[in-house]
């Protein structure tokens, strides 16, 4: 039975992870700031990341990441994958062997091509992890609206604790043993949601929006089958349900840097101006070459790519991407 967890980043959705897990149990949150820290304890608020929404009384804050992970028995990465490494390099060395980690990331890292719980085996093969994800924008899981989300495990016991510590009457948690398929449709849908804001940031409609969706959905599953996911995963609230949300809601981050770069404006003075990490900016160049690895077209996330290194504009990808030679729309799925 785990008694307490070590929460692991104090952004918007790290925040709200920790708040849902404080009403089941001794939940600690590790901010870098300690000011944020003590804000939280204070004001019972993460008014950087998620305004004036109360969090759970019973979350604790602090910056100390000694005081986080002293006695947990599970750790929640909240971290995005171009810091996740450090930081977990930096607290493996705080915390027991056995101690699960629990990734909240949705990319791929830079360089590596791995998912977050391949980089956790990496540096402790025999330490139980998992991810937990879905269609979860943080600020509206943070008003109590109600959704589901998936904790993905090869471990049945660690994934059902996990849902047992999560689940509330407004979030609804499911398990799902596809670690591979749940972690390859969280990373790309972020680089679909920032396709399908550009779309909208060029004033296209619904048909465009749910064509890119729909052949989104099949450059993820592609690539997820070809390293192992589970098919039926990207069907599920992993996959589709992550999608529909991501790339159709104005709350996402991903959608919100699309959504600008339709509009003309250049990448660098969008990320300026935003507090949050947009993982589909990091991750678009990163799925190219996953794919490439393993012998899969990826052209969306290929034109959205050349987009964010400055290759091409909005309407040039669009363009290359309709140009593209027709085929089956079954092309590449065997199975």
């Amino acid at each position: 039975m785990i008694e307490k967890v070590a929460v692991l980043g104090a952004g918007s959705w790290g925040t709200t992870v920790a708040s849902l897990l404080a009403q089941q149990v001794q939940t600690v949150l590790w901010a870098r700031s300690p000011e944020l820290a003590s804000a939280v304890n204070r004001d019972h608020m993460n008014r950087i990341y998620l305004a004036d929404r109360p969090l759970s009384l019973a979350l604790t804050a602090t910056s100390s990441l000694d005081e986080a992970l002293q006695g947990a028995g599970l750790v929640v990465m909240g971290i995005p994958s171009h810091g996740f490494r450090a930081i977990l390099l930096e607290a493996r060395g705080r915390m027991g062997s056995a101690v699960p980690v629990i990734s909240l990331a949705k990319g791929l890292e830079d360089g590596s091509l791995k998912r977050m719980t391949e980089i956790v085996a990496e540096l402790d093969p025999d330490r139980p992890r998992g991810i937990l994800t879905g269609p979860n924008l943080a600020s509206e899981v943070a008003d109590g609206q109600p959704t589901a989300s998936v904790v993905a495990s090869s471990d049945p016991e660690l994934a059902s604790e996990v849902q047992r510590l999560c689940h509330s009457r407004t979030f609804r948690v499911y398990t799902n043993p596809d670690i591979v398929g749940c972690e390859i449709a969280g990373s790309l849908k972020n680089v679909m949601a920032i396709a399908s804001g550009m779309s909208d940031g060029l004033g296209f409609g619904d048909n465009t929006r749910a064509a890119l969706i729909t052949r989104g959905l099949a450059e993820m599953g592609r690539l997820g089958y070809a390293i192992g996911g589970r098919p039926l995963t990207f069907a599920g609230l992993a996959g589709m349900g992550d999608l529909v949300a991501t790339c159709t809601s104005s709350r996402s981050r991903n959608h919100y840097v699309g959504f600008q770069l339709g509009r003309g404006r250049a990448l660098y003075e969008i990320l300026d101006e935003m507090k949050m990490v947009a993982e589909g900016v990091k991750t678009a160049k990163v799925a190219v070459e996953l794919g490439s690895r393993n012998g899969v077209p990826m052209p969306i996330s290929a034109e959205i790519a050349r987009v964010l290194a400055g290759e091409a504009s909005a309407d040039e990808a669009v363009v290359a991407l309709l140009s593209r030679e027709a085929g089956d729309e079954m092309e590449g799925i065997d199975y």
